[in-house]
């Protein structure tokens, strides 16, 4: 190597007079454990023998992700591979880890753990079937949404373009609010009128979906969509209690839907 190469490799590693020299990186803090006691419910059909039952896990919520849905995760890789419940997309968007946690109904992804040592009871959605543990049968709730025809219907066909039906921005307006709905279920099984007479009430979230479809600038069958329920219980169940506002994750009310419904079919 060359004289200049030896100086030009010397001189780079001495650091200019009057600049700092690099930190070295600070050590990882490591937080204090803080343990939490999940009470989960329990119940395996595969075992007749076997009661629905709470059962206690702990896990130190400082090596754990912010959401139920992280702690429940947490419990079923590294302590119970046999606790069951639904989940999807983990940002609120899909509705399947619809559960009861601490006393009410909303989504396991968002929602928080409290940071304390106090218990968190959790439940599968009340007043429904289950399939096992968090897991609740919604094909009752599926079968009445299949029942309000949640899609698009017209007498006249569609565009003689063959290109999209048009809408204006007014009227797309209408269905803010609406659409949003995911079917979680969260405000169905909140609704006591819901819990008496689901055999024959379609509860909050069918209700909003049909009121969505009935007020599309779009959709030709709103007077037959009406027609449909005009019978004491489909609609007329409803007594405005509102907890399907309350318990909604995604900030809807139902509650406004269904007194919309009412008013255009007291009107007809």
């Amino acid at each position: 190597m060359s004289f200049a190469g030896k100086a030009l490799r010397s001189f780079s590693t001495i650091p200019a007079r009057g600049m700092a020299t690099a930190a070295a990186p600070a050590a990882p803090t490591v937080k204090a454990p803080l343990v939490k006691t999940f009470q989960i419910y329990r119940w395996d059909p595969a075992q007749p023998s076997s009661k629905p039952h709470m059962q206690e896990y702990k896990i130190d919520i400082n090596s754990c992700g912010p959401m139920v849905l992280d702690a429940l995760l947490k419990i079923k890789n590294e302590q119970d591979p046999t606790l069951t419940f639904r989940r999807s997309c983990r940002e609120g968007i899909c509705g399947s880890c619809a559960m009861n946690i601490a006393g009410g109904n909303t989504l396991a992804c968002i929602a928080k753990i409290e940071r304390d040592s106090a218990p968190l009871k959790i439940y599968p959605l009340p007043h429904m079937y289950v399939v096992k543990d968090l897991v609740p049968d919604l094909t009752h709730f599926y079968r009445q949404y299949k029942s309000i025809e949640p899609y698009l219907k017209q007498k006249t066909g569609p565009p003689a373009d063959g290109k999209e039906n048009l809408q204006t921005i007014e009227d797309r307006k209408k269905l803010d609010g609406l659409y949003e709905c995911i079917l979680c279920a969260c405000c169905s099984t909140s609704c006591p009128s819901y819990w008496w007479n689901s055999d024959v009430y379609l509860g909050p979230a069918v209700l909003m979906q049909a009121y969505r479809w009935m007020i599309d600038s779009r959709d030709q069958f709103g007077p037959e969509r009406r027609a449909a329920m005009q019978n004491s219980f489909s609609v007329y169940r409803c007594h405005t209690i509102m907890n399907c506002a309350k318990t909604c994750p995604k900030g809807l009310n139902p509650g406004k839907a269904i007194a919309e419904i009412k008013k255009i079919m007291a009107a007809e």
